[in-house]
């Protein structure tokens, strides 16, 4: 028994290494081999019998674990001056976790008793188990301004960038913050109006450089009208929020459900668990479960949080920060499905046969805890076979099975066929300084796809339920293509050589089958841009006109409450449906639906907007000190004014001025998308090879302005057009337009001729 460590020293390794928690990690750890191993067993079980424990599979955790974001209660300084605080969700049976306070220089003054919102990072202190960073003192909520800073005798001034204020705040000498003339801020109301009647403010953050990567997305907030302040009364109701009990509803905690987001995720909104179904009627089904938090119960029709998220409408993301549509109190912490903790949430159970068709379903409000909280690669990485501490405990019992269950949906998936685009995505990654480390693209993996398909699943589940009950609703609509927009396609894919069928209703098969007949070839990118450019914009709607892109006849929005209100108004009306409660969807809720729905697919598109301009913005700035440089890309777009060029290495868009290519006049065809020059014949089209220069990367508008140097394989003579038959050739298809338009052109001079003799 010598060798076998005390609980104490058991406990002590545990929470200092949480990842690390097999009996097999604690045996090595403590040099515990052979038959002492039956002894570490024995302590073991010991400890999760007395409740210091919890055994999830083959690991063990300290359920004395806080929340990420926690509310906590500081108390006096120390005699070192040090600030310790308490948690005010405590759900340990053991000591109370002592947590330091680090305040940054921008931090107000916090003292004893005051309540705050804080962030915490597990450490291994002598003397304390986590550190928190102030996220906002409770019970305060100054309003915010961002502006140009400009210095003055006595401190200084900021000048808002808001294009509808024109006041202005003055900002005393010790509420500077040393920021120098010129830069933009952020500040914070501090205290009456001053001289002049002007309100006081005090520096919270410098952003240095208004046209500097940081400044990037707080300026697109701003410029877009996205409210990114919540109101006094929004803070106090989210602020009085208590953790929900397991009254009423059904007790969901032993389900090993985990959460799977990606590394950097602040909130987690929705957790999954399959198992194979053992009922004898379903051979080789599954069963799977969704939970998804239960914002319902915190967010009430009525409410300032109700009005602050409707009025927001969704979060807001940017590769710096997140607006969200709910303030931290419930985003980061009530309403986050953080591994441990004992969470609200409304699940549904659903039945799923060997091919992947959904055979059953039931909702439940209920009470989760969360087994895991996992991230993409490591799940993929366990499933490959190199599974990582954290994911070893998990793999059989649970990450195996959500594969299966996966693949059940896989055969499902390509039964229906959804329209399948392969378009990458740029993810933008910043440095501690706000500047543009590196621009990728998001890898596709596996476990994404999972996820997709579970949350999918489980919105035509919601949907399906709500028309079932007669209960309104607001749908996910997507409907099919305008004529004008699939002709575009039918004459692309033709120059391309490729065949849209015509005369016939339009289903996403036929669009699948054109680009997998492009999946390989030069042509597949501006197939795929091409096609989704020839989509219709999803939107919110009462009325249920289908989901013509997922090829589903029912679909809502269910699994996303902390972030949509669309998601939030479906969850109300399951709750009305199923008699859980009285906060459910309310007669006031059902006749705004229809202003709800427009609003919220405007402030969608609202935030749509925003992000594009702020990655549009991010690139230029990662570009712009690489002006001079050639670039590789493909035309991916066509105006009168000249062409759109998206760059390879960063998937950024420029445009090439009409006024830089050649010396000749170029026509453009609207509905062919081209530009074909008089003299030599010249087509520029979509999906074409170039390679161009970067001649300006203006940071503050986002825009690249490119110089076209090569065209397939032709070199682009400056100074003038191409010589003839140097250009790209045409495909035999277009030919005869070609033709058709030099003849047009001919026969208009010839024309303008006559004319002037008449004259």
């Amino acid at each position: 028994m010598s060798s076998i460590p005390s609980k104490a020293e058991i406990l002590d390794w545990i929470s200092a290494h949480p990842t690390q928690t097999s009996k097999r990690d604690i045996a090595k750890a403590f040099g515990i081999k052979g038959s002492d191993r039956i002894d570490l067993k024995r302590v073991l079980k010991e400890l999760e019998a007395e409740g210091h424990l919890e055994k999830r599979k083959r690991s063990y955790r300290d359920p004395d674990r806080l929340p990420p974001v926690s509310v906590l209660v500081v108390k006096a300084p120390n005699e070192d001056g040090d600030l310790f605080a308490q948690p005010m969700e405590w759900h340990g049976e053991g000591e109370e976790p002592r947590v330091l306070v680090s305040p940054r220089a921008s931090d107000p003054a916090l003292g004893k008793g005051d309540r705050i919102l804080g962030r915490l990072t597990l450490v291994q202190g002598e003397d304390h188990h986590y550190e928190a960073r102030l996220i906002r003192r409770i019970g305060t909520n100054p309003k915010r301004v961002l502006g140009i800073f400009r210095e003055g005798a006595e401190g200084g001034r900021i000048v808002p960038i808001e294009k509808a204020s024109d006041l202005e705040w003055m900002v005393a000498p010790d509420a500077v913050m040393g920021a120098k003339d010129g830069e933009l801020v952020e500040a914070e109301q501090a205290g009456p109006k001053g001289r002049m009647g002007l309100p006081r403010a005090r520096v919270v953050e410098r952003l240095g450089d208004p046209s500097a990567p940081k400044s990037v997305s707080l300026i697109a907030i701003h410029q877009h009208g996205i409210p990114d302040h919540f109101p006094d009364k929004v803070i106090a109701e989210a602020d009085q929020a208590k953790p929900m009990g397991l009254n009423g509803r059904e007790d969901l905690r032993e389900l090993p459900l985990v959460t799977i987001d990606p590394a950097d995720a602040r909130d987690h909104d929705d957790a999954c668990y399959a198992h194979a179904d053992d009922d004898p009627n379903n051979p080789g089904g599954h069963i799977i479960w969704v939970a998804i938090a239960d914002v319902a119960a915190y967010v009430k029709p009525g409410t300032a949080l109700d009005r602050e998220a409707r009025k927001r409408g969704n979060s807001s993301y940017f590769p710096d920060r997140v607006v969200p549509m709910l303030p931290d109190r419930l985003s980061g912490d009530l309403c986050s499905l953080h591994e441990g903790v004992p969470r609200a949430c409304i699940a549904v159970r659903m039945q799923i046969d060997a091919d992947g068709n959904k055979i059953g379903q039931r909702f439940v409000r209920g009470l989760m805890r969360s087994a895991a909280s996992l991230h993409y690669a490591e799940v993929q990485e366990a499933f490959d076979g190199t599974p990582n501490e954290k994911c070893a405990p998990f793999l059989d019992d649970v990450i195996k099975p959500l594969y299966a269950a996966y693949a059940a949906l896989v055969n499902a998936r390509k039964a229906r066929q959804p329209l399948d685009l392969d378009l990458p995505e740029r993810k933008i990654v910043l440095d501690d300084e706000g500047q543009v480390a590196s621009v990728a693209f998001r890898d596709r993996l596996d476990a994404h796809k999972l996820i997709e398909e579970f949350m999918v699943l489980a919105n035509v589940a919601a949907a399906e339920t709500l028309i079932k009950k007669r209960s309104p609703q607001l749908f996910r609509v997507h409907e099919e293509p305008a004529e004008e927009k699939l002709e575009s396609l039918r004459e692309t894919a033709k120059a391309a050589g490729f065949a849209l069928a015509k005369g016939q209703v339009l289903q996403t098969r036929h669009l699948n089958a054109l680009l997998n007949a492009a999946a390989g070839t030069d042509d597949a990118e501006v197939i795929n841009i091409t096609t989704l450019r020839s989509m219709q914009q999803a939107y919110y709607n009462p009325e249920n006109f289908g989901h013509f892109g997922l090829a589903l006849r029912n679909y809502a929005h269910f699994t996303s409450p902390i972030r949509r209100y669309a998601d939030l108004i479906v969850h109300r009306s399951l709750i009305s449906s199923h008699g859980w409660g009285d906060d459910g969807l309310t007669p006031d809720d059902i006749e705004r639906l229809d202003d709800t729905a427009q609003h919220i697919s405007d402030t969608e598109r609202r935030s749509m907007v925003a992000e594009r301009d702020t990655t549009d913005r991010y690139l230029a700035a990662y570009l712009s000190e690489r002006v001079g440089s050639e670039f590789e890309g493909r035309i991916s777009g066509v105006a009168r004014f000249g062409i759109f060029v998206k760059l390879d290495e960063t998937g950024a868009d420029g445009l090439v001025p009409i006024r830089t290519i050649g010396r000749e006049y170029f026509n453009f065809d609207a509905q062919a998308g081209t530009l074909m020059g008089v003299d030599t014949g010249i087509i520029l089209s979509i999906g074409q090879r170039v390679t161009v220069r970067l001649a300006q990367a203006a940071a503050v508008t986002g825009g690249l302005e490119l110089e076209l140097l090569t065209l397939e394989d032709a070199v682009m003579p400056k100074g003038h057009g191409h010589k003839p038959g140097r250009g790209r050739r045409s495909p035999a298809g277009r030919a005869p337009k070609r033709k058709a338009a030099k003849a047009k052109i001919k026969k208009d001079k010839v024309k303008r001729k006559v004319i002037r003799k008449r004259k």
